[in-house]
């Protein structure tokens, strides 16, 4: 999947393809500018180009007036042809430091609504360090969070251990105490005095 989209990189996105929808063809960037409340052209170009730049928008041919948005599952969640949810990028997730929020508030991912139950909220964290390697979430990732304070044997989740220091780690209960084990042969096993669920991983976004 693309990279993180931020606000006016998705507002710009969506009006392209609305314009695309309605008239075939690709608006040109004062159309773009009057359509998302930008005075400067200048500013608009900027946009589009961190938006090629991370891959949700081709120019063809190099030609500004004809942009091709890439990635159909973004193209198909602002056009409400495919299920799609847009969640927020709340911070980073580092075993055993607290959590750190994202450095823009606005940052989102889309993210497909059927790694979702739909009865609880959801966010994104994107994950620092290799204590789940082995599971497949590596450093840098992107792990979609479903808030729950429960957990069942073996479900990946992120937990606010004694001093409030987040961890991603698998959850096990075993002879009345909880484990939180690390997908890293290299790593030890939390046994926490205390111990607070924020959330189990429902999903993984790798940006490549």
């Amino acid at each position: 999947m693309a990279g993180v989209l931020y606000r006016k990189e998705r507002e710009v996105l969506e009006f392209l393809a609305q314009f695309q929808r309605q008239y075939g063809y690709s608006p040109t960037l004062s159309e773009i500018a009057q359509g998302t409340g930008h005075k400067s052209n200048s500013t608009v170009h900027t946009i589009i180009k961190s938006l090629v730049d991370k891959g949700y928008v081709q120019k063809s041919d190099g030609n500004t007036r004809l942009l091709k948005i890439v990635d159909e599952k973004v193209q198909f969640s602002l056009l409400g042809s495919k299920p799609a949810i847009e969640l927020p990028l709340l911070g980073y997730i580092a075993a055993g430091q607290p959590l750190e929020p994202y450095s823009d508030p606005n940052a989102s991912f889309f993210v497909s609504a059927s790694l979702l139950s739909g009865k609880n909220t959801a966010y994104v964290l994107q994950v620092k360090g290799r204590s789940m390697i082995e599971d497949g979430i590596l450093d840098g990732d992107y792990v979609v969070i479903e808030k729950v304070t429960e957990a069942a044997n073996g479900e990946i989740v992120v937990a606010m251990v004694d001093d409030n220091l987040a961890t991603l780690k698998k959850f096990y209960k075993e002879d009345g105490r909880v484990i939180l084990k690390p997908a890293n042969s290299e790593m030890a096993p939390i046994y926490p005095t205390k111990l607070t669920i924020q959330g189990k991983v429902v999903g993984l976004v790798r940006k490549f």
